[in-house]
């Protein structure tokens, strides 16, 4: 029965608003509230055996009238309700769940006891006086049948209140991994910007040295590639197009400063399709290739990419030739293991990320799914 609230509780808390569900309600003659799901699954819980006492104790109705009747189930549920929530509120948190079993047990005996005193008082005077003429009792075996099944009743309550409490923490770990995982992903973007503003900048520096008539259009082409990243790069999702023209924009910047003697191309086949991507995953790949190959060489450089859009997926390969020895103060550079971070958070399981890393190449070729298996 247990499994069965369990379930109710997690169509309540999926089927319904949450905002509603975890509002505070206040206890009444009482200065402590709970949660408006937790009412509904206990009041749940407590109509089902009230249902099976006016069930098991119809036949009161004929024998010794409808008065009897109500106040038998009544002060039955009553009794079950105050040992059960003395129990979950008092006994389970105060004994059971710090180790002191033995206390625990003989409380929760001592509980059962008290309620069997008052219901034997009870049915000795429904039994005995009520409908004696038509009904005997053996009183042992009826101490026999409160006792167990109070037990019974009193044992359910616990599985159920475990079974809300995992449910509470599952969603509690959920909403935590959620938080963590946006967190990362906020903060590995945040080291994306300043390493592509750096270079950048670097770039622009080189070209105002020159005097170049390039530069107005660099500025240009940057304040585009900054109200991207300043504004649409903040959403979990942006339109692929976006990102594209993006990536585009940086590799018209980097042929700028390298002038005509490297060779550089992105040759793109399909079309978006409308399909939305994480932000500014597609950019390391290149930025990689333009700051550890290119950028390292002076003459005869070069960088052939491909990206190929799919109706689920997209495929980019860059590839670019590099010095054969780099010098002994070069630094490495974060982007890709930043990306190969943000994948894992972004794509788990949806995503490959390979490299080649050859004596004068060095090859990126990323995959991304964007179908959910």
């Amino acid at each position: 029965m247990a499994i069965v609230f369990f379930v109710h509780l997690h169509w309540v808390t999926t089927g319904f608003d949450m905002d509603f569900l975890d509002r505070q309600i206040k206890i009444p003659l009482s200065n402590r509230t709970i949660p408006v799901k937790y009412a509904l699954v206990h009041t749940a819980y407590w109509v089902l055996i009230t249902g099976f006492f006016l069930y098991e104790k119809r036949y009161l109705i004929y024998k010794a009238g409808l008065p009897y009747f109500v106040a038998c189930v009544v002060i039955r549920v009553a009794l079950l309700i105050g040992i059960a929530y003395l129990n979950l509120h008092y006994l389970l948190p105060r004994y059971l769940l710090t180790g002191r079993y033995l206390r625990y047990v003989s409380l929760v005996l001592l509980s059962i006891v008290g309620y069997l005193l008052i219901q034997a008082f009870y049915d000795y005077l429904i039994y005995g006086f009520i409908i004696a003429p038509t009904q005997s009792r053996n009183w042992l075996e009826t101490l026999s049948y409160n006792f167990f099944s109070t037990l019974w009743y009193l044992g359910l309550m616990v599985p159920l209140k475990l079974s809300i409490d995992w449910y509470e923490q599952q969603r509690l770990l959920q909403k935590i991994a959620v938080e963590k995982l946006q967190a990362e992903v906020n903060f590995l973007r945040s080291q994306v910007n300043p390493h592509f503003l750096f270079n950048i900048l670097n770039n622009l520096y080189a070209l105002t040295l020159k005097k170049s008539d390039l530069a107005p259009d660099m500025v240009l082409k940057l304040s585009e590639m900054m109200e991207y990243m300043l504004y649409d790069s903040n959403d979990t999702r942006v339109p692929l197009e976006r990102e594209i023209n993006y990536l585009q924009n940086y590799i018209e910047l980097e042929k700028l400063r390298c002038g005509d003697y490297s060779d550089i191309a992105l040759h793109i086949q399909g079309s978006p399709n409308g399909q939305e991507i994480a932000p500014l995953l597609l950019l390391p790949l290149v930025e990689n290739a333009f700051k550890h190959g290119i950028g390292k060489q002076a003459e005869k450089s070069w960088l052939h990419g491909t990206l190929t859009l799919k109706p689920t997926a997209v495929d980019i390969t860059i590839e670019n030739n590099k010095p054969t020895t780099l010098p002994k103060n070069a630094k490495g550079g974060i982007g890709l293991t930043n990306l190969r971070k943000r994948l894992e958070l972004l794509y788990p399981g949806r995503y490959t990320l390979q490299t080649e890393d050859r004596l004068n190449t060095y090859k990126a070729a990323l995959h991304i799914s964007f179908a959910e298996s």
